[in-house]
């Protein structure tokens, strides 16, 4: 597929431009490229110095992450940010980076496919970013709070720290992956069992159990791998691009 087609695609596909994010996460096309056409995306959950040398290393045409190259503001083309960039410029590879976008889509984003593939039925929004509802809550059938730490932590392929602060049984449940763990009086103002977020404050313990909430935190990264994984499926589908997930956990 032509490079600049794709990036429309994407663009109008995540409502890259009209999502409202961070100041410095510019989302969309971060780094360009004189390549035409892609034919192999890689996909991963952050635009480090590992999986931008193992795209380019594994013949990627199109570097697809979660969270891109400029959270740390306006700085100098210097250390690392020099070696990433002349990495990518070297290879000819582009960057495209969706952050909230990703987080927030019905179909492709990380919140939605978490809580469907924890069996929640999606019921609304929670988590205020400026008016934008970043995660989901929903029902699902009543489970443990314990075999719920369970599923989730075979579905992240990793471990799960629970704060039981809420009751054992747990039927409504909210999602928001990544570092939301200051979102748990979310939570509890929804009435919610149990609530689910990638990391989470020491304070937060104690906002879980005195909100008669049960908070689970599965890991900042493993939490956030099905929203670039779902979105390279989704393009393989509708245009047959091939593509390959560059895994590189940072255990947080």
């Amino acid at each position: 597929m032509e490079l600049r087609a794709l990036v429309t695609y994407l663009d109008r596909y995540l409502r890259a431009t009209d999502v409202l994010d961070y100041p410095n996460a510019l989302n969309g096309l971060q780094v360009d490229s004189g390549r035409t056409d892609v034919r192999h995306i890689a996909v991963a959950v952050d635009a480090a110095q590992v999986t931008i040398d193992r795209a380019i290393a594994g013949g990627a045409d199109l570097l697809i992450v979660h969270h891109g190259l400029f959270w740390d503001g306006n700085r100098a083309v210097t250390g690392r940010r020099y070696a990433r960039l002349k990495a990518l410029f070297d290879a000819d590879l582009p960057l495209y980076s969706a952050h909230l976008p990703l987080d927030v889509h019905p179909d492709v984003g990380n919140n939605a496919v978490l809580a469907r593939e924890l069996g929640i039925d999606i019921q609304g929004g929670m988590g205020d970013y400026k008016g934008l509802q970043v995660g989901v809550w929903g029902t699902m059938d009543a489970i443990h709070r314990d075999a719920l730490s369970a599923r989730l932590s075979e579905l992240l392929e990793g471990p799960v720290t629970m704060a039981p602060g809420g009751p054992e049984l747990v039927r409504r449940v909210g999602v928001i992956t990544g570092g939301a763990g200051g979102s748990v009086g979310d939570a509890a103002a929804l009435g919610l069992d149990a609530f689910v977020t990638g990391e989470g404050a020491h304070h937060n313990f104690f906002d879980a159990e005195e909100g008669g909430v049960n908070l689970l935190l599965g890991g900042h990264y493993a939490t956030e791998t099905g929203g670039v994984k779902a979105l390279a499926r989704h393009l393989e589908a509708e245009f047959a691009i091939e593509w390959s997930f560059i895994h590189h956990p940072t255990g947080l």
